[in-house]
């Protein structure tokens, strides 16, 4: 019996981080695994508004199917040749991501350079938000070994619990909001990717350049003190 279908997104694959991690190609690894692993349905997806590249506004991407159902291959086809197509602009970035500088042309050393900085960036912005999460009491972060995420866990007094309970709130979610009206920091509440029952974690980006993550890492810290002082 052939297990069943997986569908993956593989957009981070240059943004890899921590010491010993790299990127492994879910196809790769299937092939790799043999019988039957190898006729499993997998689709896996490649985006010009991610990665090193993080060109946000700019839409334009590319999937891969592999061992699809001729059936579902064919409606899906259908399904996305009924949509209007990208914008000429995002197709145009597409076409750089999937053709990049060779070595021995003249904008390759270019290009290296300024790819390299900017994945060593995130790199160092990912280190501090970690060590900075961790730092704080209350409040623990795993390795951001890749991504441009952090999801830090935090400890909430039983008194912010209550006070939630009270605003109809989720926990995180009443943290969040309240992060957002004393600072201005958006974060993204862990209620929205699911958690285990009576713990609490948030969603923030590594995305702010160095200083500003700086400030805003300042005003976290701060604001949790705070918060937790507050509910004590």
């Amino acid at each position: 019996m052939v297990p069943q279908s997986h569908l993956f997104a593989q957009v981070y694959q240059d943004n890899v981080y921590a010491e010993g991690c790299k990127f492994h190609s879910f196809k790769k690894v299937l092939m790799e695994l043999g019988e039957p692993y190898c006729h499993m349905e997998l689709a896996s997806f490649m985006s010009c508004s991610k990665g090193y590249m993080g060109e946000c506004g700019l839409r334009g991407g590319y999937a891969e199917l592999i061992n699809l159902d001729p059936q579902v291959k064919a409606m899906y086809l259908k399904s996305i040749s009924a949509k209007l197509c990208p914008t000429t602009l995002g197709q145009a970035v597409m076409e750089c991501v999937v053709n990049p500088p060779r070595e021995g042309e003249l904008s390759y050393d270019q290009f290296m350079a300024e790819k390299s900085a900017v994945l060593a960036s995130l790199a160092e912005r990912a280190k501090m938000v970690v060590e900075t999460f961790n730092a704080v009491p209350g409040m623990s972060c795993n390795t951001v070994q890749g991504a441009m995420y952090a999801f830090p866990q935090i400890q909430l007094p039983p008194k912010a619990v209550e006070a939630a309970k009270a605003a109809g709130q989720a926990p995180d979610v009443f943290y969040a909001f309240q992060l957002l009206e004393n600072t201005g920091i958006c974060i993204v509440p862990g209620t929205g990717f699911g958690q285990r029952p009576g713990t609490y974690h948030f969603r923030t980006t590594v995305l702010p350049q160095p200083e500003l993550l700086k400030t805003m890492l300042e005003k976290f810290r701060e604001f949790h003190a705070n918060f937790v002082n507050q509910y004590q």
